[in-house]
């Protein structure tokens, strides 16, 4: 599936370096050639960047109409 610029996506694998789980949602910033790879950004509910993070294609997918938000806290280091 092609995602575009702006779509809200949900991760599906776990990103341990940037703190991020399956389940996390956020924003496609860029979309790279033939849509292999995305910048995404993901930002706390009150609106402050985690992370923009370089996911492929397979480790996102599009948010579904079935889907309800989830908040978990972020692991203070």
């Amino acid at each position: 599936m092609k995602l575009k610029e702006h779509a809200c996506v949900v991760l599906t694998d776990d990103l341990p370096a940037e703190g991020l789980m399956a389940g996390d949602a956020g924003t496609i910033i860029h979309v790279h050639r033939n849509h292999d790879a995305y910048e995404v950004e993901f930002m706390t509910m009150a609106g402050s960047t985690v992370a923009v993070a370089t996911v492929l294609a397979p480790q996102v997918r599009p948010v579904g109409r079935h889907d309800i938000a989830h908040v978990r806290e972020l692991a203070r280091p």
